[in-house]
């Protein structure tokens, strides 16, 4: 009973080291991020002005008007809010793969040789297919999404006065909501490692995950252009169809 009990204060013991550690990272990565305002704030706004490349290599097919939002400040504390916002989220983005080695480091000596194998796959693959959204989002829809809204208008009266928070908020939702829709290939493959979904159950309903497909996009992206929809609605269709695939191979 002692060695059980030391045994379980030991892990308490490394479970808090391993926290700690995360946690000293992420403010080391949080308070770098907020030294490079410049080189930080040049990323986060480029989908704001018409030089960002998105936008440059679309109008290679066509001529695209100038589009420069103008961003303003309501309240006297909201710069620097949104300032320590970005540097917390650019910081825990910078060292989120110390994070998920240290997450695995302390679950792993749990674990078989072979369940280890497998969950190093499952960490690297979904890191780097989260990371695959956060690029869609920040390079595609997001730049999309407010080209649209930020010159829409219900009347020539009413003019756009869009502040930095809602900037940072919007980019923030997207970015998260994507990569978060990109780990479908993973998590499909977990249910199918439990033997909870198979591929045929996937295929059978296929017509009804397009349109749910569709209803996740229509979300994700608050515009009411097609093209827009589509943009985002055939990335996460081939990671259904990518699903299968995996999940056949899985329960094979």
């Amino acid at each position: 009973m002692t060695n059980q009990t030391k045994s379980f204060w030991d892990h308490l013991d490394e479970l808090r080291t391993c926290l700690i550690r995360i946690i000293i990272t992420v403010l080391v990565g949080a308070v770098v991020a907020f030294a490079m305002k410049t080189e930080v704030f040049s990323i986060v706004l480029a989908p704001s002005k018409s030089d960002f490349i998105t936008y440059r290599f679309i109008s290679r097919f066509g001529e695209l008007a100038d589009f420069n939002l103008n961003l303003i400040n309501t309240q006297l504390t909201s710069q620097f809010s949104v300032h320590i916002q970005v540097s917390i989220i650019v910081g825990l983005i910078c060292v989120s793969p110390y994070i998920l080695y240290s997450i695995f480091a302390f679950v792993s000596p749990a674990l078989y040789e072979a369940e280890r194998k497998y969950a190093r796959l499952l960490v690297v693959a979904g890191y780097i297919m989260f990371m695959i959204g956060v690029a869609l989002s920040y390079f595609l829809v997001f730049p999309l999404t407010i080209r649209f809204l930020g010159d829409y208008q219900v009347s020539e009266d009413v003019a756009n006065i869009i502040t930095l928070s809602s900037y940072i908020d919007t980019l923030t939702m997207l970015t998260l909501m994507l990569g978060i829709v990109f780990e479908l290939p993973i998590l499909c493959m977990i249910l199918g490692k439990m033997g909870i979904l198979t591929a045929d159950f996937m295929k059978e309903y296929r017509r009804h995950a397009i349109v749910a497909i569709l209803i996740v996009a229509a979300i994700i992206t608050p515009t009411t252009d097609i093209m827009t929809l589509m943009l985002v609605s055939l990335p996460i269709y081939l990671l259904y169809e990518a699903s299968i695939i995996a999940v056949k191979g899985i329960n094979h």
